[in-house]
């Protein structure tokens, strides 16, 4: 997949993971490690406002990387959907959409995560993390979305 990004599971930032690790260097062959890695699916990421919360379209560019973005989806999907955004590898914000009802759809080039709830004031809260991730993706910053506190793709 040349598409994708190395990471050390453990280096997100969120509660339960230690600080934030992104593509570091490998140790040697042979070495006993306890670090956790996984490869993950690069896309692009679009955050919008959409009616009663927030709408999250992952779209990628090819097609090894769509499908396991959707396998990946797949699995986890129907958990709790969290968002960590990085800045020179290091945790700037976290958005944990737990006060709406996320569902995942999946589209030609990736998937759909809508978050939505019919309380005004969790609405507010959802709508809010909208204008904090799309800061966080105009200043640069890259975004993992996660499902059950597992990344399934990254994006810039």
């Amino acid at each position: 997949m040349s598409n994708a990004m190395t990471l050390e599971r453990m280096g997100l930032g969120i509660p339960g993971m230690s600080g934030p690790s992104v593509a570091p260097q490998l140790p040697p062959l042979g070495t006993p490690s306890a670090s956790n890695w996984c490869v993950l699916p690069r896309c692009s990421i679009k955050v919008e406002k959409c009616a009663g919360g927030i709408k999250l379209t992952c779209s990628c560019e090819d097609e090894v990387a769509c499908g396991a973005l959707q396998n990946l989806c797949r699995m986890l999907a129907g958990g709790t959907c969290t968002l960590c955004c990085t800045l020179n590898g290091i945790a700037v914000c976290q958005c944990s959409l737990t006060c709406g009802f996320c569902k995942c759809e999946f589209t030609a080039d990736g998937v759909c995560i809508t978050c939505t709830s019919g309380d005004k004031k969790c609405c507010d809260l959802l709508q809010a993390c909208c204008d904090c991730l799309s800061a966080c993706l105009d200043a640069g910053c890259c975004c993992y979305v996660c499902f059950n506190n597992t990344p399934v793709c990254c994006g810039c």
